[in-house]
C-alpha cells in the first residue's frame, strides 16, 4: 500500500458532541490527548499511506492550523474546501486530481479505529471492485447504515439508519471505503452527492462490482455522542484500541506526558493518562480510568473518577469529578462536584461548593455561583436511547422521564422547526399528567414564536381533523400510552394530521439535542386561542362523508366508550344516524381507560354478553382515545381486526373497484386473496399504525387497517378513526340488509398466531442477521417489514419491536395448530441464537 493515497473526511460539525464541538470541529476533539484526526493520520502512516487529502467544511481553518502540510507527522497533507455542502462523495470529487488513477482509501477523520486496511485493499484488488465498503458488526446497528452481502462479499442490499423493523443484520457501514477513481464518473462536479444515498445505490442498480469487506477484528467507534466520546477514552486506557499514547508508561497502565508531575502521595487506582505539564498533587485520587489533558492541575484531596479533563483545567481541593467531561480551562473551585454523564463547556467557572448534577450539559463561559445545584442545567440534560421518537411518538415514564422541562424543550424544538408565526393545534387526554405536560409543551411553542390552538381534551381523530381544518402547520397530542398507564405519550403531527415523518423527526431531534432553539422577541411570542368548534367541525364533516341515506334506523348497538373523550361527542352522531344505543362507561376518565390485553378482553366479553342477551345487532368498544374499534357481531362473537377490515372492504368495494387497501404484513393470506377477488389492490405495509397510515397516504388507498382494530378511511382523517369506521359499518350494513354475523360468515379463514420472544437491545442486530442468513430446504427468506419465511407449512414473520427489547412473531399455517407450531419453532430459534 506504499503508493496508496487516502481521503480523510473532516468536514463534520459533530453537533451531538456539543458543547465540546461548539468551538472546535469534531476531528479536533481530543481522545487520549490527541485529536481524533491525528490518530487516523498516524494509523494511515503506520500502514504505509503517506499522502492524504482532507475534506474540510466546518471550522476549516482550525484543522489546517492543527496539521499544516502534515510534515510534523511525516506525511504529505493537502486540503479541499467546500463553499457549500457537497455531500460525502461530492467533497471527495474535489480531490480527484490529487488522487490520481489508483484506488484510494476514504476514512473518517472523526471516528476512532485501529483497523488494518491492507487486507481490505487486497480484497478490493482481487475482486476487481469499483467500490469496497469496510464493514463492522456492532451490537446496536440502528444508528448506522446496515449492509447485507452475498457469501462472496458482493453487496446485496443496504439501508441508511433503519428503524428496528428494517434491521436485517448487525453488519454496518463504517464509512471507510476503498474506491476506484472510475467511480468519479457518477459524481457531477459542484453537485451535492452522497456515497451511501447516491453513488452506491447507482452502482447496485448498474450491477457494477460493489463489495463489502467485514473486518475480522480490530476496533471502530464513530464517537457519535458524548457517552461514546467518554467510552472511547476508557477503551484507549484499557488498550482495547491500538493507538500511540502521548507519554511514557511509568508503570503498567499509567502514562505520563513530558513535564507532567504525579506526586508520590497522590493515589492512582486504575489506568490513567496524565498529559504534558499536568500536575497531580498530594492526596489527590485518580480512579477507574482518567485522562488529564496538558496543563491540568488536580489539587489536594480532589477525586477524579472515570473522567476526562481537557487541557489547562483546574480541579480544586476537595472536589469530585465522577464519570464526566470537563472542557478546556474549566475552573472548578473547592468542594465543587460534577456528576456522572455531565459535560462542562470550555472556560466555565464552578464556584466553591457548587454542583453540576448527573447528565447536565453546561455551555462554555458560564459561571455557577457558590452553593448552586444545577439539576436542569444552564443548557440541558437528559440522555435518551439514541432517539427520542418511537413508533408512535415520544414516550417516557410520566413526570420522571417525560417531565415538564423535557416538554418545554420539545416544544421549543418543534416550534423552532416551523416558520415564525406558524400555528399548531394542541390536544390531550383527561389525565392530570397529560394536562401538565401539554401546558409545558405549549409554553415551549409560544416561546419559539408559534401560535397555539388549544382544543383541550379531545379524541385523536378530532385532533388530526382539526389540524387540517384550521390549516395549521402541525399538531400535538399528549396522552397516556395506549398499552401502559405509567407512560406518557407525546405525538407530533404534520400539516396533514399524520405523524411526523422520519426527516421531520430527525430535524426536531437535532434541535432538541443541540438545544439550538429560536427565542422569539417579546413582540413576536406566539398567541394561544381556545377552539370550541373542533368537535362540531369533525361531526359535521363525518356526516357529509357517510354514504347516501346516512341512516341506520333498524340498527341497535351496544357501545362501550372505554372512558374516552368521545363520550361527550359521539351520542350526537348516533342520534343523527337514528341508531339505538346502550352506552357503557360513557365518562371521560383516562385513568380508567382499558389498556392491557386483559382489561380490553374483559370489556369485550361484557359487551358480547349484553349484545347476546338483548338481541342487539352488534356491539363495539372504542379505545386508544378514539383510534381503535373492537367489534362483536349479533351472536356475541368477537371479531378480529383483520375480520373487521375485511368486512368494511367488502362493503366499500362496489364504489372503489381497482382501489387500494393497505394492511399489515402480518395479515392472513385469505384476506389478501379476498381483496384481490373483490377487484381491489391489497398493499402490505409495516405493522405499526404509523406505518399503515404512511403507506395509505403514499399509495392513495381508500381504506387501511393495522389488524388490531385501527381502521383508516382517509377521506376524513389521515389516521385510525373508530368513530368514522363504526358509522360506516352501521350505515353500510343497513343498506345491504345483512347482519354483521352474516357479513363475517362470508370471510375466509383468518387464523394468524402472534407470539413474542425477549431479546436484549444489543443482540437484536445479531439475531436479525442470523435469521436473514438461515438456509433451510424449501424455505424462502425475504426482508420486507422484518424477516419473512415462506415454508411448506405456512409463513412466519419476525420483526423487532421499536420500543421494547422484544421480537414479534406472526405465523399462519394450514390450521390453528400448525400456526402455533410455526410460531413456537421460530421463538425457540430466536432464544437459541441469543444463547449461542
Amino acid at each position: 500500500m506504499q503508493h496508496t493515497k487516502a481521503v480523510v473526511m473532516a468536514g463534520g460539525e459533530g453537533s451531538r458532541l456539543r458543547p465540546l464541538t461548539l468551538e472546535r470541529p469534531k476531528p479536533l476533539a481530543p481522545v487520549a490527548n490527541r485529536p481524533i484526526m491525528e490518530h487516523i493520520l498516524r494509523l494511515l502512516k503506520r500502514q504505509g499511506i503517506l499522502q492524504a487529502a482532507a475534506t474540510l467544511y466546518y471550522r476549516a481553518d482550525d484543522i489546517e492550523r492543527a496539521f499544516g502540510n502534515g510534515s510534523e507527522l511525516g506525511m504529505e497533507l493537502v486540503y479541499t474546501r467546500e463553499d457549500r455542502p457537497l455531500g460525502t462523495a461530492g467533497s471527495v470529487r474535489l480531490a480527484e486530481d490529487f488522487l490520481g488513477k489508483e484506488p484510494f482509501v476514504i476514512i473518517s477523520g472523526d471516528a476512532l479505529t485501529d483497523y488494518d486496511l491492507r487486507p481490505a485493499m487486497e480484497f478490493h484488488r482481487q475482486k476487481g471492485s469499483l467500490a469496497t465498503l469496510v464493514l463492522a458488526r456492532v451490537p446496536n446497528p440502528k444508528e448506522f447504515g446496515i449492509v447485507i452481502t452475498e457469501p462472496d462479499g458482493r453487496v446485496q442490499r443496504f439501508l441508511e439508519k433503519p428503524d428496528w423493523s428494517e434491521v436485517f443484520t448487525d453488519t454496518v457501514n463504517t464509512g471507510i471505503y476503498i474506491i476506484d477513481p472510475e467511480v468519479f464518473r457518477l459524481i457531477e462536479p459542484g453537485r451535492s452527492v452522497d456515497w451511501s444515498q447516491d453513488v452506491f445505490p447507482q452502482l447496485l442498480r448498474d450491477g457494477a462490482p460493489l463489495y463489502g469487506y467485514v473486518m475480522p477484528g480490530g476496533y471502530w467507534s464513530d464517537i457519535g455522542a458524548l457517552d461514546q466520546f467518554l467510552e472511547a477514552q476508557m477503551d484507549v486506557l484499557n488498550q482495547e484500541v491500538e493507538v500511540e499514547m502521548p507519554g511514557e508508561e511509568i508503570r503498567p497502565g499509567i502514562w505520563l506526558g513530558p513535564g507532567a508531575m504525579l506526586d508520590d502521595q497522590a493515589i492512582v487506582e486504575g489506568r490513567c493518562l496524565i498529559g504534558a505539564g499536568a500536575r497531580v498533587k498530594a492526596g489527590a485520587r485518580l480512579e477507574a480510568g482518567v485522562v488529564l489533558g496538558p496543563g491540568v492541575i488536580v489539587d489536594e484531596q480532589a477525586v477524579v473518577r472515570g473522567s476526562v479533563v481537557m487541557a489547562n483545567a483546574y480541579v480544586g481541593a476537595g472536589t469530585l469529578v465522577q464519570g464526566a467531561v470537563l472542557g478546556e480551562r474549566v475552573l472548578m473551585k473547592r468542594d465543587a462536584v460534577v456528576g456522572e454523564g455531565a459535560v462542562v463547556g470550555d472556560r466555565t467557572v464552578l464556584e466553591s461548593d457548587s454542583e453540576v448534577r448527573p447528565g447536565v450539559k453546561v455551555w462554555p463561559d458560564k459561571v455557577l455561583e457558590r452553593g448552586a445545584r444545577l439539576s436542569s442545567s444552564l443548557v440541558a440534560a437528559r440522555r435518551w436511547r439514541g432517539s427520542i421518537f418511537r413508533s408512535l411518538g415520544v414516550a417516557g415514564i410520566s413526570n420522571i422521564e417525560l417531565t415538564p422541562d423535557f416538554a418545554v424543550r420539545l416544544g421549543l424544538a418543534f416550534g423552532t422547526s416551523l416558520p415564525l408565526g406558524s400555528t399548531v393545534v394542541s390536544a390531550r387526554d383527561s389525565t392530570r399528567s397529560s394536562r401538565m405536560t401539554k401546558r409545558a409543551f405549549m409554553s415551549g411553542l409560544l416561546s419559539s414564536g408559534v401560535n397555539v390552538i388549544d382544543i383541550q381534551s379531545a379524541p385523536m381523530p378530532v385532533t388530526r381533523h382539526h389540524v387540517v381544518a384550521e390549516r395549521a402547520s402541525g399538531g400535538s397530542c399528549v396522552r397516556k400510552f395506549p398499552t401502559n398507564s405509567r407512560l406518557t405519550l407525546m405525538e407530533l403531527f404534520d400539516e396533514d394530521g399524520s405523524l411526523l415523518g422520519l426527516n421531520r423527526q430527525r430535524k426536531v431531534e437535532g434541535l432538541f439535542f443541540r438545544e439550538d432553539f429560536r427565542r422569539a422577541d417579546s413582540e413576536e411570542l406566539g398567541e394561544m386561542d381556545y377552539s370550541g368548534r373542533a368537535v362540531e367541525m369533525y361531526v359535521s364533516h363525518l356526516r357529509e362523508l357517510l354514504p347516501q341515506g346516512g341512516q341506520a334506523p333498524r340498527t341497535r348497538v351496544v357501545l362501550d366508550y372505554g372512558y374516552s373523550s368521545i363520550a361527550r361527542m359521539f351520542p350526537q352522531v348516533l342520534a343523527d344516524l337514528d341508531l339505538q344505543a346502550i352506552s357503557l362507561n360513557a365518562v371521560n376518565d383516562g385513568k380508567k381507560a382499558p389498556r392491557t390485553v386483559q382489561r380490553l378482553r374483559g370489556h369485550m366479553e361484557n359487551v358480547s354478553h349484553i349484545v347476546e342477551s338483548l338481541g342487539y345487532d352488534f356491539g363495539v368498544l372504542v379505545s386508544h382515545e378514539g383510534e381503535r374499534l373492537s367489534v362483536v357481531d349479533n351472536r356475541g362473537r368477537i371479531l378480529s381486526g383483520h375480520q373487521l377490515l375485511g368486512i368494511l372492504a367488502r362493503l366499500m368495494a362496489p364504489e372503489n373497484l381497482g382501489g387500494k387497501v393497505v394492511l399489515p404484513a402480518s395479515s392472513p393470506r385469505g384476506l389478501v386473496a379476498m381483496l384481490s377477488e373483490l377487484g381491489l389492490q391489497p398493499i402490505l405495509s409495516g405493522l405499526a399504525e404509523a406505518d399503515v397510515s404512511a403507506t395509505c397516504r403514499k399509495e392513495g388507498a381508500f381504506l387501511a387497517g393495522d389488524g388490531q382494530g385501527g381502521i383508516i378511511i382517509p377521506t376524513l382523517t389521515g389516521g385510525a378513526d373508530a368513530m368514522f369506521a363504526m358509522a360506516q359499518l352501521a350505515v353500510r350494513l343497513d343498506q345491504t340488509g345483512q347482519s354483521l354475523w352474516e357479513a363475517a360468515s362470508e370471510l375466509p379463514s383468518m387464523e394468524v398466531t402472534a407470539s413474542s420472544a425477549r431479546c436484549p437491545w444489543d443482540a437484536k442486530g445479531m439475531v436479525m442477521r442470523e435469521l436473514s442468513e438461515r438456509s433451510e430446504p424449501g424455505v424462502e427468506v425475504s426482508h420486507e417489514h422484518g424477516v419473512r419465511f415462506e415454508t411448506p407449512e405456512g409463513w412466519v414473520l419476525v420483526t423487532p419491536d421499536t420500543f421494547e427489547p422484544v421480537f414479534h412473531i406472526f405465523a399462519e399455517g394450514n390450521d390453528p395448530s400448525a400456526s402455533r407450531e410455526l410460531a413456537d419453532r421460530y421463538r425457540i430459534v430466536i432464544e437459541e441464537l441469543q444463547e449461542a
